[in-house]
């Protein structure tokens, strides 16, 4: 009796640990974002001297209004959702049918192109950086949205990856069917599989999002006109050669951030499925 008290007691103590742990590690990523949030509603002297401070003497709400008025919000943002949008639906399509292919087609060698196909992953971005920017140079691409679309309806090596290990998990007996039933394989992919793949598709979704919306490099490699800039870009004038405009940069980040968090919250449950189903063993 006594050793199942201590157990438990044990038991007790590590589910705190774990628990004050986790708090402060909540609080070291959390900091960053209420210092932001912070700074957006203070003046430019009280920034300065606020120090590790999160709560504002002045609350200066208009910092807002002139951020978002600072620079052509509007047309970022449309710049924005397109590059944001058309690699979702590029990257999920073009990633589910080639991962479909790799976890159900059993071809010869398909191990072996799979396996280079994952290669591609060690390879570092910026090693591939300049050889595309002279293959869009050539193709007459640049300073267009083109470059920041374009290569996402090619897949990626981590969502093909993700896709086939969720497809390697779906009964067998569903192809078989189909097959009985006079589908082919696209047929297969397109009316039973890609409608099985919600919680997956909702995972790389997500991930896509996360990556375009926020995407820096790209847009200052590729585009050079005003007409073509994305909000990303767009914050990076808030900084001048002598001073930057801190907390008006702050406000137009907090602005940004915004989707980003919404879709976190809403998603976040078929998010989390998504990725547990597809990094479980395969059975």
């Amino acid at each position: 009796m006594s050793v199942k008290k201590e157990r438990k007691s044990a038991h007790k103590k590590v589910h705190w640990l774990a628990y004050i742990l986790l708090l402060i590690g909540a609080v070291m990523f959390l900091y960053p974002f209420l210092w932001m949030v912070s700074a957006s509603l203070r003046s430019l002297e009280e920034v300065a001297v606020s120090g590790m401070s999160i709560w504002p003497d002045h609350w200066r709400w208009d910092n807002y209004a002139k951020a978002l008025t600072a620079f052509p919000f509007g047309r970022y943002l449309v710049n924005t959702v397109i590059t944001t949008v058309f690699p979702i639906v590029g990257t999920v399509l073009s990633s589910s049918i080639v991962g479909y292919a790799f976890a159900r087609l059993k071809v010869r060698g398909s191990g072996i192109l799979f396996v280079l196909v994952l290669s591609t992953m060690l390879l570092p971005g910026e090693v591939t950086m300049i050889p595309q920017f002279i293959l869009f140079k050539n193709l007459g691409m640049l300073d267009t949205l083109y470059p920041l679309i374009v290569p996402s309806f090619f897949g990626s090596a981590f969502y093909i990856f993700l896709l086939r290990q969720f497809y390697s998990r779906l009964p067998v007996a569903l192809e078989e069917a189909a097959i009985i039933d006079g589908c082919g394989y696209f047929k297969i992919w397109w009316k039973i599989f890609l409608p099985l793949s919600k919680p997956a598709l909702m995972a790389v979704g997500v991930m896509v999002f996360m990556g375009s919306w926020n995407n820096f490099m790209g847009p200052l490699i590729y585009i050079n006109s005003d007409k073509w800039k994305t909000l990303t870009l767009g914050l990076a004038g808030f900084q001048g050669t002598y001073a930057t405009d801190t907390n008006l940069l702050m406000a137009a980040a907090v602005v940004i951030t915004l989707p980003c968090i919404l879709l976190f919250f809403t998603a976040q449950k078929a998010f989390m499925e998504g990725l547990t189903f597809s990094g479980s063993k395969e059975s």
